[in-house]
C-alpha cells in the first residue's frame, strides 16, 4: 500500500528515521533513459555554454554552480520525490559535474590520468563515509537529510569521474567517440548480465551501472557535436542541447502524470518495520 502521510517511523534501531518520504525515484526503464540523456547534455550544454556566453571555463562553472545550488535547496526543502525537482538537479549536477573536469583540465593543465583516479578516490571516500555513517548504500532509503546529502555528493563525483574517465578513454587514448560509447555500453551490459543471472548485489550493481553511464552519454554527446576533423558528426552543441532537454522535459512530464517511479514502501522485516536489508539484496 502507497504511503499516504509524513509521518516518521521507527527503524529497527528504535529511533525516528523520517519525516519524509523516499526522494529518489523507483529505478525504472525512465530512469536510465533521463539518466544517459541527463549526462549527454551535461557534456554538450557545458560545451555550448562555454563557447557562447563568453564566461570562460570558470566564470561558467561558477553561474552554473550557483544554478545548482538553488534547486538542491528547492530539493532538500521537498519532502518526498518530485520529478520536476529531482530531475532539475540530476541535469545540473551533470553539467557542473562535466565543468569541474573540464577545469582541471583545461583551465589548471592536469592530466585526465590525473583527474580520473582523483575523482575514483573521492566518490569511493563519499561511499564509505556514508555506508559507515548509515549502513547502507541503497537509493530507496533516501529519508534523510544525511543520507540525501551524500546521495548527491556521490551523484556529483560520479558525473565529474565519467566526465574525466570518458575523456581519457576516448581523446587521451585516441579511441574515438563512438568505439568509446560502445565499450562503456558494453561494461554497462556485463554489469546487468551479473546481476541477473550471477546475483552481483543490487546496490553494487546500480553504483556500477550510474558511473558507466556518465562516459557513455559524454562518449555520445561528443561524437554527435564534435566537427567531422574531430571525429564527430558536426550537430552542434546548440541543436543537440536543445533536442535532448525538450525529450528530458517530455518524460518528466508523463512521470509527473503516471507516478510509475513514485517510490516504494521499504519491504517489512519479521518485526514488522521496514528492513533496509532486504532493499539492498535487491528485494
Amino acid at each position: 500500500m502507497a504511503l499516504t502521510t509524513l509521518s516518521p517511523r521507527t527503524t529497527g534501531a528504535g529511533r525516528t528515521a523520517r519525516a519524509m518520504l523516499n526522494k529518489v525515484p523507483e529505478v525504472t526503464v525512465f530512469f536510465w533513459i533521463i539518466k544517459v540523456l541527463a549526462t549527454t547534455v551535461g557534456e554538450t550544454a557545458a560545451d555550448y555554454l562555454n563557447e557562447h556566453l563568453g564566461l570562460g571555463l570558470t566564470g561558467t562553472t561558477l553561474l552554473m554552480s550557483v544554478g545548482l545550488v538553488a534547486v538542491l535547496v528547492w530539493q532538500f526543502r521537498t519532502r518526498r520525490y518530485i520529478p520536476k525537482v529531482y530531475w532539475s538537479v540530476v541535469v545540473l549536477v551533470s553539467v557542473v559535474g562535466t565543468l569541474a573536469s573540464d577545469n582541471l583540465v583545461d583551465n589548471f593543465g592536469v592530466p585526465l590520468v590525473v583527474t580520473t583516479p582523483v575523482f575514483a578516490v573521492c566518490l569511493a571516500a563519499t561511499f564509505f563515509l556514508w555506508f559507515r555513517q548509515e549502513g547502507t548504500l541503497s537509493i530507496h532509503t533516501i529519508h534523510t537529510t544525511r543520507r540525501e546529502a551524500f546521495y548527491w555528493a556521490a551523484i556529483l563525483f560520479t558525473f565529474a569521474l565519467g566526465t574525466s574517465a570518458g575523456d581519457l578513454v576516448s581523446e587521451r587514448l585516441s579511441v574515438g567517440y563512438w568505439r568509446s560509447g560502445l565499450m562503456f555500453a558494453a561494461l554497462i551490459a556485463v554489469v546487468a548480465v551479473a546481476h541477473v543471472r550471477f546475483r552481483l548485489g543490487a546496490v553494487l550493481a546500480f553504483w556500477s551501472a550510474y558511473v558507466l553511464t556518465r562516459p557513455l552519454g559524454a562518449s555520445f554527446g561528443d561524437y554527435l557535436t564534435q566537427s567531422h576533423k574531430d571525429g564527430g558528426l558536426g550537430l552542434g552543441t546548440n541543436q543537440t542541447s536543445l533536442v535532448f532537454v525538450v525529450v528530458i522535459l517530455a518524460l518528466v512530464v508523463h512521470l509527473t502524470r503516471s507516478k510509475i517511479d513514485a517510490p516504494k514502501e521499504l519491504p517489512l522485516g519479521p518485526d514488522g518495520v521496514e528492513d533496509e536489508a532486504l532493499v539492498d539484496a535487491g528485494v
